[in-house]
Formats: C-alpha cells, sequence, structure tokens
C-alpha cells in the first residue's frame, strides 16, 4: 500500500509499531518542516562530499545493499484470507503486531516526491545539488531508522549518521504542532500534551474507550476520509500530516506498546487529532465520530 501526505494516519499506524518509529516520524517532520537554510545545512552533512569518484562508487554499492536488508522488514499481506469472525480479528491483530502495511521503498518515495516535493515552501532556493544531497540524507536517515529492527547496527549507523550529526547539533527545527491550522493548534497542543504525559490509568482510559467504541469502525472510517478530504481541497494536507506525526511521538512518549497500535488505540488517537485539526471544515457527525475516544477519556476522569 503506497504512503501519502493526504493518508499519513496510516503511515503513523505503521510508526507506532516499528521500533524506531518515533525517529521515523522526525525525520519527516523535519523534511516538511525545514527552510532553505535547514535544508542547506543537510546538504552539508551529506557523507558523500569530498570523496574520490571510486569512493563514491563504494559508498553507492553500500547504500543500494542497505535498502536491499531494509526491504525486510515483516509486511502484511493476506494474513486473515479465509478466516472469519472472531479468530480473523484475533489473528489480523497478531500479523499487524508484527508487520508493516507499507514498506521501505513506498517511505523513501513519499519523502522524496511528496516531503520533499515541489509543493515545498523552500523548492528552488537551493541549487539542484544541495537539495539532492539534502534529500539523501533525509531519505538515508528515515530508511535507516524504519529498517533499525532488521539492520546491522554498523550499517544502520551508516545510514542516519549524517541526520544524526544535524539533529544533535541543533541546527534543523521541526515544524510547529498545528501549524497553519488556526485555532485548532492550541486543541492539538492540550491533546498531544496529555498524550505524552499518560500512567497506566490513562492508557487504560484510551484502550477501554477503543472497546466501547468498536461498533463505530465503518462511520470512522468514512470521517476519517471527510477529513483528510477536507484537508487536501484546502490546502493543508502538509500541515495535517505534520499533526499526524507529532501524534505519532506523543502516543509513543505516552507509554503505547505495539499491541495498542494494532488493536486500536492508534486509530482512535489518529482520529482524534484529525477531527481536532479539520473541525472548522468537517460536518457534526463526522467530527463527533473522530472526538468520541477522547471525550469518552475525559468523561472517565
Amino acid at each position: 500500500m503506497p504512503y501519502t501526505l493526504v493518508s499519513a494516519a496510516t503511515l503513523g499506524f505503521d510508526l507506532v509499531r516499528l521500533p524506531a518509529g518515533r525517529s521515523v516520524a522526525e525525520v519527516l517532520l523535519t523534511g516538511l518542516g525545514a527552510g532553505a537554510g535547514g535544508l542547506g545545512t543537510l546538504a552539508s552533512a551529506h557523507p558523500a562530499r569530498g570523496l574520490s569518484r571510486e569512493e563514491r562508487g563504494t559508498r553507492a554499492v553500500r547504500s543500494r545493499r542497505a535498502r536491499e536488508m531494509a526491504a525486510n522488514v515483516p509486511h502484511v499481506r493476506g494474513a486473515t484470507a479465509g478466516i472469519e469472525g472472531a479468530d480473523r480479528a484475533a489473528v489480523l491483530v497478531a500479523q499487524l503486531e508484527l508487520g508493516t502495511i507499507g514498506d521501505a521503498p513506498t517511505l523513501e518515495r513519499l519523502l522524496r516526491e511528496d516531503v520533499l516535493g515541489r509543493e515545498h515552501l523552500a523548492h528552488g532556493f537551493l541549487r539542484d545539488e544541495e537539495w539532492a544531497e539534502a534529500t539523501d540524507v533525509l531519505a538515508d536517515a528515515a530508511l535507516g531508522y524504519w529498517a533499525a529492527g532488521v539492520l546491522p547496527p554498523l550499517v544502520r549507523r551508516e545510514l542516519t549518521g549524517a541526520f544524526d550529526s544535524v539533529r544533535d547539533a541543533g541546527t534543523v527545527s521541526l515544524p510547529a504542532v498545528g501549524a497553519d491550522l488556526g485555532p485548532a493548534a492550541a486543541e492539538l497542543d492540550d491533546v498531544l500534551a496529555a498524550l505524552r504525559a499518560l500512567d497506566d490509568p490513562g492508557r487504560a482510559l484510551w484502550r477501554t474507550a477503543v472497546e466501547e467504541g468498536r461498533a463505530d469502525h465503518r462511520p470512522w472510517a468514512s470521517a476519517m476520509h471527510e477529513a483528510s478530504w477536507a484537508a487536501h481541497v484546502s490546502g493543508r494536507t502538509r500541515a495535517l500530516a505534520a499533526v499526524q506525526l507529532h501524534a505519532v511521538q506523543a502516543f509513543l512518549d505516552g507509554g503505547f506498546d505495539v499491541h495498542d497500535g494494532a488493536a486500536g488505540v492508534w486509530n482512535a488517537v489518529a482520529g482524534c487529532v484529525q477531527g481536532i485539526a479539520m473541525s472548522d471544515l468537517l460536518d457534526d457527525r463526522s467530527l463527533r465520530v473522530l472526538r468520541a475516544p477522547w471525550e469518552r477519556v475525559a468523561a472517565g476522569r
């Protein structure tokens, strides 16, 4: 399944179940929010700068092999074919704990063509070579973190090293939560802060809220589509994608685990932030469906 910025919640579904998914979100957020100066800094960290032609060739071979290894991240394909009812649901959750919907090539395409596509505000402010170098640094880092569970540590560090050095220096910042979303930004900040601060009882409230809302699955999917479409037609797709990536980080900072990600808690969180972010453009029914888990959690405190 291809990733797109329009369906960032689906990408988030995979990221919250990967060992280094939080770092993948950080790389993508950096790509979304970096200006020309930040991208220039990333370009200057490109590990091929200063290498001879032969050394560049050797590095290209290592990069290609690393990408071949990254393709070994388990993928969910037809896990529940021929299985019905409760057994099917249990098998699906078990498979989703072990595999992803998307894959490494799809992630790299998302970064190169969507995150750093022509709609990026810094496009045209860097020389083509610099843009390509910054893109390579971010693509390598995204893949290195995506496949951290299957790559040898030295290979992973080679992919992420340039990005890590720039991040650790603090010269490139992440976009603000809710940028370009107007009054929704304040409430989004509150929801994400509450997620980060969760304790055991707080996580239990979210799990209970998910169980109570199981019957709303089909209305939830329709409401998510409506919110994604609203973001697309209003030109706020990139801003909404940034919100979902911030939600990935808050979800993981709040202590939710792989099972929570697979069993519906991530979908509930993603729906809440999607509904809040697009609340000014959504119909009342869709907004109620998406906000319902957050309202149940608040009522249970």
